[in-house]
């Protein structure tokens, strides 16, 4: 099977002020496969992201009238992908941080049918990479033990905003994606309702432009706020799946 070709493939950019990034990051996407259709969440922002991303006649944008935050804007583009009948879905970050030469690591295992969702994950493997600051990184490993108590799964990179997801998961998710802290929420989301998560070592660079929302004590204060939203996503009952 040729990647991108036989299967109908979205990315989704959620995006908030993110001017300085947005043309790159739909370049770099249509750059490594034309095929691939890449839409634009502008989720309320202040700048002129949504001109910026139209201006390029190579992605769809959806202009959201609040901001809604990362659970809201891609939960509008796992709808999106459920009505115009997509194959996969691909989560692509607009700050430039994504590499799209790395999508084909995810892709593969949701063709190949050995996964239901891939995140693309910076520390699966020793490496030199992009490193997250020290207050995020031990939040991430408090995550790792944390799902592996709770789902029984290892997953090294719960935050990652990298992921790919079969038919099936991101129709899932286009009614139950967690609006709060969806990244970590959706792993124990997901592994309670018995859909196949893999990790792919997958290479991150520095923000192009902007600057992250979370830094300093908002990271310890997020690390607190995740954990509890977390423990709450773990008490729910489990959703049955849908077909």
């Amino acid at each position: 099977m040729v990647l991108g070709v036989s299967m109908k493939i979205l990315i989704i950019v959620p995006a908030y002020n993110e001017s300085e990034n947005i043309v790159n990051v739909i370049s770099s996407l249509k750059n490594q496969n034309n095929l691939w259709d890449v839409l634009i969440i502008n989720d309320y922002s202040k700048d002129n992201t949504s001109e910026l991303a139209k201006s390029t006649n190579n992605a769809y944008v959806i202009d959201l009238p609040a901001n809604l935050g990362i659970g809201g804007g891609v939960q509008t583009g796992f709808k999106f992908a459920k009505k115009y009948n997509y194959d996969i879905c691909l989560q692509f970050d607009g700050d430039g941080q994504h590499i799209a030469s790395e999508i084909p690591k995810l892709l593969n295992p949701i063709i190949n049918n050995s996964a239901d969702v891939v995140i693309g994950s910076r520390f699966c493997e020793k490496r030199d990479n992009f490193k997250s600051t020290f207050a995020r990184r031990i939040g991430i490993k408090i995550f790792e033990i944390l799902n592996s108590i709770l789902i029984g799964q290892k997953i090294t990179d719960n935050t990652s905003g990298f992921r790919a997801y079969n038919k099936a998961a991101f129709h899932f998710l286009s009614e139950f994606y967690p609006s709060d802290y969806p990244e970590p929420e959706a792993v124990i989301l997901l592994g309670k309702n018995g859909f196949r998560i893999s990790e792919v070592f997958t290479k991150m660079q520095e923000r192009q432009g902007g600057k992250s929302s979370i830094f300093g004590l908002k990271s310890i204060y997020y690390i607190i706020k995740v954990i509890f939203a977390i423990f709450m996503t773990a008490i729910r009952r489990k959703i049955i799946k849908r077909k």
